[in-house]
């Protein structure tokens, strides 16, 4: 059996062997205005970011604050909430009549998958306790106690190929964070639940961060990683677990994978600044601000500021991204990367146009935090969240699970004036 404990010297280990695969294939020289950080030089947490003692809940995606204003906002048919609201409750996933279809076994990759089962019942319950914590309306609240329920009470493995480590990670946070709103809900079995979360899902985050399926350490996109640090953070969270949510604050800052920030985000260019799957496709950079979103949102709830680490890096990756995708030029330094079990050398040299303009609900949460709460300039940002205003959620953007990737209804949700 493998040990799953985290192994500080076989993740170093990795790092020595990309970056002598890198050297080797000549790695491009920086300039004064492109600057990579290294896990070495990884930005160390603020010294005011500590977390209270106690978690808050509800402390995830949305605080019991967020809830009020929504239902404040909507009682008074105030816009842009209500057309978020509006959104809502025309997604067909927010039905009270919704039927769970809950199983023993979740397979994503290879033979047999049946995922989509799985991320259509966890938008289900979450859009439906959206809809009961905005309005009261207890048949609602009934309807995501129940679907939680049903899984908690048949879920026992998560399984498939490589691909079952996206699952752990993408419907481990989503999981936890309808689990949080629905918490002290009349019948909701929480306990049950979180054995789930620590029994199913949180051994596959782990043993993905600790030995990245036995891959070089940058095998794999900053995606695979994040959902990861998401669903542990989401887990600690939601059970209670101070050392599970240190975890994924030190990854951020620290973690060897391509999901801590200065590895997600390793070229500086002004006030933008080069997201790591760029040269990929823009599909999955969206994907990526969006999981890292979610994280510095659920961290900021519980009274830690990853959102501003490295004079807002994240911020500065935003704008890239979301300039790229709005049409406009932008600077690309050469990205190289180790892959396979031996860190074969490859890079991307241009910013890809795959997929640009697509839309995902990743954008009202950034743009109310950093315009929002923290009065900043963000002109890309601002400019494609109101063009993709307001945000739908799952089974708004297609029926293929990057559609589910985001739980979405930002305008209804991260508005704030």
């Amino acid at each position: 059996m493998r040990d799953n404990r985290l192994q500080p010297g076989r993740t170093t280990s990795r790092r020595r062997l990309l970056k002598a695969s890198v050297l080797g294939a000549g790695a491009v020289a920086l300039t004064a205005t492109a600057q990579v950080a290294t896990g070495a030089g990884a930005p160390a947490p603020r010294a005011d970011s500590v977390r209270p003692l106690a978690f808050a809940h509800p402390g995830m995606l949305h605080r019991q604050s967020d809830f009020d204003r929504m239902a404040d906002r909507v009682a008074a048919g105030t816009q842009p909430w209500l057309a978020g609201w509006n959104r809502l409750t025309a997604n067909g996933h927010s039905a009270a009549s919704w039927t769970p279809r809950p199983t023993a076994t979740i397979i994503r990759g290879g033979d047999g998958q049946n995922y989509p089962q799985l991320y259509n019942d966890i938008h289900a319950a979450y859009q439906n306790a959206l809809r009961w914590k905005v309005t009261g309306d207890t048949a609602h609240g009934d309807k995501a106690r129940d679907i939680l329920n049903a899984w908690s009470g048949t879920l026992t493995t998560v399984t498939g190929n490589a691909d079952r480590f996206l699952a752990s990670g993408i419907y481990g946070y989503q999981f936890a964070n309808a689990a949080e709103i629905m918490r002290g809900y009349s019948g909701f079995d929480l306990g049950r639940f979180q054995r789930m979360m620590t029994d199913v899902f949180y051994p596959l985050c782990d043993n993905f961060l600790v030995n990245h399926n036995d891959a070089c350490i940058t095998n794999y996109w900053a995606n695979w990683d994040l959902c990861n640090m998401a669903a542990i953070m989401a887990i600690g969270i939601l059970n209670d677990d101070q050392a599970m949510f240190d975890r994924a604050v030190d990854y951020f800052h620290n973690g060897e994978g391509n999901g801590s920030l200065p590895h997600a985000v390793p070229f500086l260019h002004g006030d933008l600044a080069q997201w790591q799957e760029s040269g990929r496709d823009q599909g999955h950079s969206l994907m990526g601000i969006g999981l890292m979103g979610s994280i510095c949102e659920m961290a900021w709830n519980q009274g830690v500021d990853l959102y501003g680490t490295d004079d807002n890096r994240f911020l500065k990756a935003c704008e890239y991204v979301a300039r790229y995708n709005l049409g406009h030029d932008v600077p690309f330094t050469t990205y190289g990367w180790g892959t396979g079990q031996n860190c074969a050398y490859r890079e991307h040299t241009v910013v890809s146009a795959a997929g640009r303009g697509q839309v995902r609900p990743v954008w009202e949460r950034i743009y109310h935090h950093y315009w929002g709460r923290q009065g900043l300039n963000t002109p890309n940002v601002a400019e494609i969240a109101r063009a993709n205003s307001p945000e739908g959620g799952g089974g708004d953007y297609g029926t293929t699970s990057g559609g589910f990737d985001e739980l979405g209804f930002g305008t209804l949700t991260y508005v704030l004036k």
